[in-house]
C-alpha cells in the first residue's frame, strides 16, 4: 500500500514539475566549476519550507544526484572539476577530450552515473527497513555509541590528517552546544543574546560553510577568463556503452565501494571517487595506461560517486546520522516538516520513506536524457560569467538563510560560519566532520545523559547490552588500531 501511496506523490503534477526544475537546476550549479552538490541542495532549503515533504525531499535527492553527474562535464572539458566528487579522475577524463573521445568519456560518465545511482538506491531500499527492524530495540545506549562511531569515521576518512578532522569535529560538537542545556534549561555560550537560545540554526550553518564560504573562495579568481570549452560533437551514448560493457566488473566494483563508503557517516561522494579510483588502477590489468587518459578508472569512479548518494540515505533515515553533508541537509529539512529520522519513521511516515525510494529510482532514470540535454548545452552554459553567477548565488544565500527563522541575526551566522569555512578549507581543515559535529552533538549528548540518569551514574550500563557493548568495541577499534598498525610496522622496520 505504501508503494501504491508513493508512486501517486511522486507521479502527482506539481511535485513531478518541482523534481524537473531540480533536476534542471542541479545540472547548472553542478557544471559550473567549483559549486559543490552541496551547495546545490542547501540552497533549495528554503523553498522547501512551501513543499509538503515528498516534493522537498525529492528536490534534494534529484538535484544531488543531477549535481555529481554535471560536476563530470568541466572536467572533461576544461580540467576543472565541477564538484569535488568529479576530482578524482578530471586529469583523465580532460586527457580523453584532448584525444578526441569527448564523447566517449562523457558519455561513461553520464551512463555510469546512472548505474551507480541506482545501484545505490536498490540498497537503500532493501537494507534501509531490515536495519530499521534491528534500530527499534536500540536504547540510549546503543544511539550513544552509534553517534560516537559516526563522528570517529567522519574524522578518520574525511581527510589525510586526522588532526585536523579531528579539529573541525570539536568546532561542530561546540557549535552544537550553544543554547540551552538539555538537562538544567540553563543558557550555554549564549553571551547574553536570545536569538542563541535555540542555538546555532543548522541550516543557516550549512549555508554559511557551503555557499558563503564557497563565494569567499571563488571572489579570489572571478577576475580570471575560463578557456573556451571544446564543442561535443557525435553520437554520445554508444561509445559509453562499449565501454562499461568491457569494464562492467570494474563498474559493479566501484557501485559497491561508493555504496559502503556512503553508508559509512561522513565519507560521501568525494571520499568514494577517490578510494574507487586508487582500487581501480591497483586491480587494472593496464596499471601504466593510467594518468595518460584511460577510460577505465573513469568508469569506477563515475559509478562510485553517485551510488554513495543512495548509501547515505541509509544511515539517515535508519538512525538519523547523516552519511554525507547532503543528507544533513535531508535531516534539516525533515526535522522541519516534523519527522524525526530514526527506526520511528517507517512505522509513522511509511508513505514519505517509500515516496523517496521511488525518486531515487526516477531520478536516476532522469539523469540520462536531461543528461545528454546537459553534454550538448554546456559550451554554453561554462561561459557564464562569474560576475553575473556568484552575486546572484549570494542573494539566494541571504534569502535562504533569513527564510528559515525570519531572523536577521540567521545573516550574521552565515557570514561568521562561511568566514571560518573558507578559513578552515584554505589550511586543509575538513568541513564534513564539522558539520557531523554540529548535527550529531546533541545527540550524543542527550544519549549520555539519558543514559546516565537510566543508570542511577553506574557506566557498566553503557556496555551491559549486547548491541552496546558491541559498538562499544567497535568505536575503541576504530581509534586504537590505526596507531598499533602503525607501531607494528615501526617495528617491522
Amino acid at each position: 500500500m505504501n508503494f501504491i501511496t508513493a508512486v501517486q506523490a511522486v507521479f502527482e503534477p506539481t511535485t513531478l514539475a518541482i523534481i524537473v526544475a531540480s533536476a534542471l537546476f542541479g545540472l547548472f550549479v553542478g557544471s559550473m566549476p567549483g559549486l559543490t552538490a552541496t551547495m546545490a541542495a542547501a540552497l533549495l532549503v528554503p523553498l522547501t519550507f512551501y513543499m509538503d515533504p515528498v516534493p522537498a525531499i525529492g528536490a534534494i535527492v534529484t538535484c544531488s544526484a543531477m549535481s555529481i553527474f554535471a560536476g563530470d562535464i568541466p572536467g572533461a572539458l576544461l580540467r576543472i572539476p565541477g564538484t569535488p566528487a568529479s576530482a578524482a579522475y578530471v586529469s583523465e577524463a580532460y586527457q580523453l577530450g584532448r584525444q578526441g573521445k569527448l564523447s566517449k568519456v562523457l558519455s561513461v560518465n553520464l551512463i555510469a552515473s546512472a548505474i551507480g545511482g541506482l545501484f545505490g538506491a536498490l540498497v537503500l531500499i532493501f537494507l534501509a527497513p531490515q536495519l530499521a527492524r534491528v534500530a527499534l530495540n536500540f536504547s540510549s545506549y546503543e544511539y550513544f555509541w552509534l553517534a560516537l562511531i559516526g563522528l570517529s569515521a567522519a574524522t578518520l576518512v574525511s581527510t589525510a590528517d586526522p588532526l585536523k578532522g579531528l579539529v573541525a569535529l570539536f568546532i561542530g560538537l561546540f557549535l552544537a552546544t550553544v543554547g540551552l542545556d538539555v538537562v538544567t534549561g540553563m543558557p550555554r555560550y549564549t553571551f547574553g543574546m536570545v536569538d542563541l537560545m535555540g542555538g546555532v540554526s543548522l541550516i543557516a550553518a550549512l549555508i554559511g560553510l557551503f555557499a558563503i564560504a564557497e563565494l569567499f573562495r571563488k571572489a579570489g579568481t572571478i577576475h580570471e577568463d575560463l578557456p573556451p570549452p571544446e564543442e561535443v560533437r557525435g553520437a554520445i551514448l554508444p561509445a559509453g556503452i562499449s565501454a562499461i560493457v568491457e569494464y562492467r566488473w570494474g563498474a559493479l566494483r566501484g557501485c559497491t565501494i561508493g555504496t559502503f563508503l556512503g553508508i559509512l557517516p561522513g565519507a560521501g561522494a568525494d571520499i568514494a571517487g577517490w578510494i574507487s579510483y586508487a582500487v581501480s588502477r591497483r586491480f587494472s590489468r593496464t596499471p601504466e595506461k593510467f594518468g595518460k587518459g584511460h577510460i577505465e578508472g573513469v568508469v569506477d569512479a563515475s559509478a562510485s560517486n553517485n551510488a554513495s548518494l543512495g548509501g547515505a540515505y541509509v544511515p539517515a533515515l535508519v538512525f538519523g546520522i547523516p552519511g554525507d553533508s547532503i543528507t544533513a541537509i535531508v535531516i534539516g529539512v525533515l526535522l522541519i516538516k516534523g519527522m524525526n529520522p530514526g527506526p520511528t519513521v517507517f512505522t509513522q511516515s511509511g508513505d514519505i520513506v517509500a515516496a523517496i525510494f521511488v525518486v531515487f529510482i526516477l531520478a536516476n532514470l532522469l539523469l540520462i536524457p536531461f543528461g545528454l540535454m546537459a553534454i550538448r548545452l554546456a559550451r554554453n552554459v561554462l561561459s557564464i560569467n562569474q560576475r553575473i553567477l556568484l552575486p546572484v548565488i549570494l542573494m539566494f544565500s541571504i534569502v535562504g538563510a533569513f527564510a528559515v527563522n525570519n531572523a536577521v541575526f540567521d545573516l550574521w551566522i552565515i557570514l561568521a560560519l562561511g568566514l571560518v569555512g573558507w578559513f578552515m578549507e584554505e589550511n586543509g581543515f575538513p568541513i564534513a566532520p564539522m558539520v557531523l559535529g554540529l548535527v550529531l552533538g546533541k545527540v550524543v549528548e542527550e544519549s549520555f545523559t539519558n543514559s546516565m540518569i537510566k543508570a542511577g551514574g553506574n557506566l557498566v550500563a553503557f556496555v551491559d547490552r549486547p548491541v552496546a557493548g558491541t559498538l562499544a568495541f567497535v568505536f575503541f577499534a576504530i581509534w586504537l588500531i590505526p596507531p598499533f598498525i602503525r607501531l607494528g610496522r615501526r617495528l617491522a622496520r
